[in-house]
């Protein structure tokens, strides 16, 4: 378990360190629902007892109703936090594709990559890193959720997509585990969940606002649109971050990851956009502005990802509020970081 970063945090923590109980969550305003640290470290390890949980926590707190009902208090602060930030207009099931192709068109995102592509060094790199594992280390497992709420053109394309990112069965190509060879191969820590303490509550909110959608049968179409983007909008950023790392004179191993993104997603795009999200609206009609509204969130969670990345080279790890000595691992000489 992480360190708690709050009261919403703390209570939670105390609760799962015991067998199911009671659990008494204090009744805490929160400033920023799409940043809180408190929350979003709260929300993210409610959620990951749905994924690879933690050591030592009983695996009857997943669905103990206390604790769902605790975890459904702070997701919906989360989320009306969302439908504040992000207004998704009611489109008709035939404008889907087209709507997703603007927000994505929109998107400012290819500033960030070149920044990266041209200037950033190795520890600023290695931060980027340290962000993207909270996501990248469990790729593709949020959106999979929506496999068993989706029918027909809709779920086939979405077990396409998804089938590439698991590594269409070849043994070592999943992107998660493409993913963690290239932390290695920046000097960093890839066991699962190892920099949780060092992600700050704005990452953590990215990751959280997937598991939210894909968790809950009403937001199906919602993970769609999200999926949809962000498929859309990973080739061509992908492409930089490799041309960045070859600029540094890292190895095939740190670059692997982002250039089968280049590829796979290229062919995902069309996919995602007019099979998935345009499919799926043309399925279920009533699901098209959910579609749109988590393709909103999609760019939201963008705009959270730069925040954090824009930092990048102020002084060491700033964004995670953390020393590089914590951040960086035993090819440092001072042994894996602290959890």
């Amino acid at each position: 378990m992480p360190a708690a970063r709050g009261p919403i945090s703390e209570a939670v923590f105390a609760a799962l360190r015991g067998s199911p109980q009671e659990l008494r969550v204090p009744d805490v305003a929160v400033a920023d629902p799409l940043t809180g640290d408190d929350l979003h470290v709260a929300l993210y390890c409610c959620y990951e007892l749905h994924y690879r949980s933690f050591s030592g926590v009983d695996p009857g707190w997943e669905w103990d109703p206390r604790l769902l009902a605790c975890r459904q208090r702070l997701e919906q602060v989360f989320e009306r936090g969302l439908r504040e930030a992000v207004k998704a207009d009611q489109v008709s099931p035939g404008e889907v594709e087209a709507t997703l192709r603007e927000l994505v068109a929109a998107d400012d995102g290819p500033q960030l990559a070149r920044a990266l592509e041209r200037h950033a060094d190795l520890a600023q790199f290695q931060e980027f890193m340290v962000h993207r594992s909270a996501y990248q280390l469990k790729e593709a497992d949020p959106h999979s959720w929506a496999v068993p709420r989706l029918s027909g053109r809709a779920k086939e394309a979405l077990v396409e997509v998804q089938a590439d990112e698991y590594g269409g069965g070849r043994p070592g190509r999943m992107h998660a585990t493409l993913f963690a060879n290239a932390m290695r191969a920046l000097h960093l820590d890839d066991r699962y969940g190892a920099y949780l303490d060092n992600i700050p509550g704005y990452t953590l909110a990215t990751v959280n606002l997937m598991s939210l959608f894909g968790l809950h049968r009403r937001l199906r179409g919602a993970i769609v649109g999200h999926l949809a983007t962000f498929e859309m909008t990973s080739p061509e950023p992908n492409g930089r971050y490799a041309r960045g790392l070859r600029r540094l004179g890292l190895s095939e191993a740190a670059t692997e990851f982002f250039d089968e993104h280049v590829e796979a997603d290229a062919v995902h795009e069309a996919i995602a956009a007019h099979d998935l999200a345009g499919g799926l609206a043309v399925a279920e009609p009533e699901l098209a502005s959910d579609i749109v509204f988590g393709a909103g969130a999609a760019a939201a969670g963008g705009a959270l990802r730069r925040r954090a990345t824009r930092r990048l080279g102020r002084r060491p790890l700033v964004a995670l509020g953390a020393d590089r000595r914590r951040c960086l691992s035993r090819a440092d000489g001072g042994g894996p970081p602290r959890r």
